[in-house]
This record gives C-alpha cells, sequence and structure tokens, in this order.
C-alpha cells in the first residue's frame, strides 16, 4: 500500500476484529467529538472480521462522511492494521484508538492540547501515551499487565506506566520511521524514545466493554510478549544517534 501524503491536522486510525456490537458506535462517537473542532478522519481498519463489523461500518457512511474503510484479505494482527492504517492516513498526526470501544474518544482532544502545550517547551516530543489510571477490565487482566509494564519499564526505562493503552497521539511520519515488526503497538514509546523523539503519558478514562469478547488470553500475551521484549530490548541497546549537519 502507497503511503499517502498529510493532507489533513488529524486521522482516527481503529484497528478491530469481530467488532460489530462496538465499532458503529465508536466511529458515531469519535466523530462527534472532533467535529468543529479539527479536520479529521476516521480510518478503521478491519482484520478479516466474521462476524458483519464491515457491513456494520458501510452503513455508517451516510452519517459519517469522515469514514473510511480499510480490510485485510486474512488476519495479520493489531500492529499490521494501525501500521497499515497509518500508511493510507492523510493526517499529519494519528491518534489510535482500541476497536472494543473502551478507549473514550472524547479524550483525544486533552491529548492535542497537551501536544500543543508541549510542543511550546520541546518540539521534539512525538507522542502521547494514554494511561489508564482506573481501568475497567477483570482483575486478572489488570494484574496480569501490572506485572507485564513493570517487567518492560525495568528493561526498557521508557518511562511509559501504561503502554498497552490504545489511545495514543503520535506524528505520522515519526511513527512510519519506526522499525516494523508483530506487536510492536505494545511497544511504541520505547520506540519513539530509540528513535530520538520525546514522549509524554497523559492520564484518560477507560471503559468497560460493552458487547463481545476480549481477542487476548494473559498466557498468548505473556508468551509473545517475552519474545518480542528481547528482541526490542536488543534494538534499544543497539541504537545510535547523532546529531548531523549539512556541510
Amino acid at each position: 500500500m502507497r503511503a499517502e501524503r498529510s493532507t489533513l491536522p488529524l486521522s482516527v486510525v481503529i484497528p478491530a476484529y469481530d467488532e460489530a456490537g462496538n465499532l458503529p458506535a465508536l466511529v458515531l462517537e469519535t466523530a462527534a467529538v472532533l467535529r468543529g473542532r479539527t479536520a479529521f478522519e476516521v480510518l478503521c481498519v478491519d482484520d478479516a472480521s466474521n462476524d458483519g463489523t464491515v457491513e456494520a461500518l458501510r452503513a455508517l457512511r451516510g452519517r459519517v462522511p469522515e469514514l473510511r474503510l480499510l480490510r485485510h484479505a486474512r488476519r495479520c494482527g493489531q500492529s499490521t492494521a494501525i501500521r497499515n492504517g497509518v500508511r493510507a492516513a492523510r493526517g499529519a498526526w494519528i491518534a489510535t484508538l482500541d476497536g472494543d470501544g473502551q478507549n473514550d474518544p472524547a479524550d483525544i482532544p486533552r491529548l492535542l492540547e497537551v501536544r500543543d502545550a508541549a510542543h511550546a517547551v520541546h518540539p521534539a516530543v512525538k507522542m502521547l501515551a494514554g494511561w489508564r489510571v482506573r481501568r475497567r477490565d477483570s482483575g486478572a487482566r489488570r494484574w496480569a499487565s501490572r506485572w507485564a509494564n513493570r517487567i518492560r519499564a525495568r528493561l526498557l526505562h521508557d518511562d511509559t506506566p501504561d503502554t498497552g493503552c490504545g489511545l495514543k497521539l503520535f506524528e505520522r511520519a515519526a511513527f512510519l520511521e519506526l522499525p516494523y515488526f508483530d506487536h510492536m503497538h505494545r511497544y511504541l514509546p520505547a520506540l519513539m524514545q530509540r528513535a530520538g523523539w520525546q514522549t509524554r503519558s497523559v492520564p484518560v478514562g477507560h471503559r468497560p466493554r460493552t458487547s463481545g469478547i476480549s481477542k487476548y488470553d494473559n498466557l498468548g500475551r505473556a508468551l509473545a510478549g517475552l519474545a518480542d521484549l528481547r528482541g526490542v530490548t536488543w534494538l534499544m541497546r543497539r541504537s545510535r544517534l547523532s546529531q548531523v549537519e549539512e556541510l
């Protein structure tokens, strides 16, 4: 897929798999929050759903002209869906939301405000990461995430209390320079810092899932996470940055 040129201030990218019960309402919420604040588009990237997600989104096009729909021919995972959405996006900045509706799009304007304030002092801030201070997940999932965040923070030193939050705001061009691999979305703050950029964590809301089931289990996340963490740790250690000037 050819990367689009940035012609809008903001694109909202929402990866989803089997979220017909959550995604239409989330798209409508997102459009209502952003209209009148900034020019934007909403890109939903369907990861080969089987539950009518695509049909539900097509039915929204008359009500949400800002909506664009991409679909994978086969399941590729959340990181690939995000990357394909970013590549197709026309926005200079990207906001991401999980398709399950647990992220609140009303927090996007807050992230934009924090970005603008940060840029007045540190133009190198290229990512705002959501921080779910009060998570609305099961006790087992909160426990697993708490330990995963502690291990990750000890190894990567990325100063990010909640790297797994789906709500993020980042510069499109900076993201497209990052190394791509499956599950990279879990390590975006560390990867941004590796590239020489600054990141900030911002407290955001979190909502309970109202329809469908989670696509992840704690054991599967842990096994994949251990392999990914080793790889990202290696990348961080092998990074070499230098100021360059043209002579």
